[in-house]
């Protein structure tokens, strides 16, 4: 403890921790993470707040681990002896994966190349997070750093989707490749019948589509021809004597719904083109097949195909 007081008088925001919170995270809390046998693990509380202190300083798990190696203030924050060699950095890997699962923490491990779909399913999986999140607000409360109350402010700006910008015409032109493409692989037996000619020019790559010569008319006779051809696909999918895989395929089910979205049956029984103020709402409609959470967005004079996402921040000087 001298020796951290002299090496940073003026205390850090890892010795604050210690200070005023004393041992955030409790190795108890994560009881159920070990086995009932076996050698004893790594501090599970210590691996939670070593967590919390690489988030806070936008670290690597390999600096997070030389950190706790060679900083004073690391090793003060986790009550650690100067001479403790610390620990490899792919423990913190491990350790992250199996909390966010529930595992045991002598289950075996995984290779690095896991740590993208981890972050992933972390950011997919139900309640870990929030159990560390609520640990640490339940702390702060006690020590009187974070109070009720006070003026907040909330903003929300836009996330652009990581999708090809389409207009009508190529997105139910590239929902309907994306069908053909995933009902090739997973059922090509049943599709093969129903491919025409003409479809390997049309769905043959990419649908791109400029400026039509003939207007609006031309633009209605290619939707309609769009339509047509995913209509087929989906009458024979949906047939009574269609087995139920094809038609619960992803893409062929995103068909569907764009096919509602854009076409419709006039009283004739023929598929028609919708105009574009008759249709659903922009939060209903997709604008890509590949990402059916993105949706066209307006704000102010700001347009874009993607998300909003929202962000709070207290008013008060004096509050955290």
């Amino acid at each position: 403890m001298r020796t951290a007081r002299s090496a940073c008088p003026k205390g850090t925001p890892a010795m604050f921790i210690r200070d005023r919170l004393d041992v955030l995270f409790e190795d108890d809390a994560f009881v159920g993470l070990y086995p009932c046998d076996g050698k004893p693990g790594l501090s599970p509380g210590q691996l939670a707040l070593v967590s919390v202190l690489q988030f806070a300083e936008n670290l690597s798990d390999r600096a997070a681990a030389d950190a706790v190696r060679t900083r004073i203030d690391w090793k003060y924050a986790l009550g650690l002896e100067l001479e403790d060699p610390g620990f490899d950095h792919s423990v913190l890997c491990e350790f992250r994966w199996k909390y966010a699962l529930g595992l045991e923490l002598e289950d075996p491990g995984f290779d690095h190349s896991v740590l993208c779909e981890f972050r992933a399913r972390l950011a997919e999986q139900d309640g870990a997070a929030d159990r560390l999140l609520q640990v640490m607000l339940d702390r702060l409360v006690e020590a009187g750093l974070l109070k009720a109350g006070g003026r907040q402010r909330t903003d929300a700006t836009h996330v652009l989707a990581a999708v090809r910008t389409l207009s009508r015409l190529e997105l139910v032109g590239e929902t309907l490749r994306a069908a053909l493409e995933e009902l090739a692989e997973a059922a090509p037996a049943w599709l093969t019948p129903l491919i025409e000619p003409e479809w390997a020019k049309r769905y043959g790559r990419r649908v791109e589509i400029g400026k039509l010569a003939g207007g609006t008319a031309a633009v209605t006779a290619r939707a309609e021809e769009f339509g047509r051809d995913g209509q087929k696909i989906l009458t024979a999918a949906w047939a009574a004597d269609t087995p139920p895989h094809p038609r619960l395929l992803p893409q062929v089910e995103i068909l569907r719904q764009v096919w509602v979205h854009h076409y419709y049956w006039d009283t004739d029984g023929c598929l028609r083109w919708r105009d574009g103020h008759a249709l659903p709402p922009a939060s209903l409609r997709f604008d890509s097949p590949y990402d059916t959470d993105a949706h066209y967005c307006v704000k102010r004079d700001t347009a874009w195909s993607g998300y909003r996402t929202h962000f709070t921040e207290t008013c008060d000087e004096q509050r955290p």
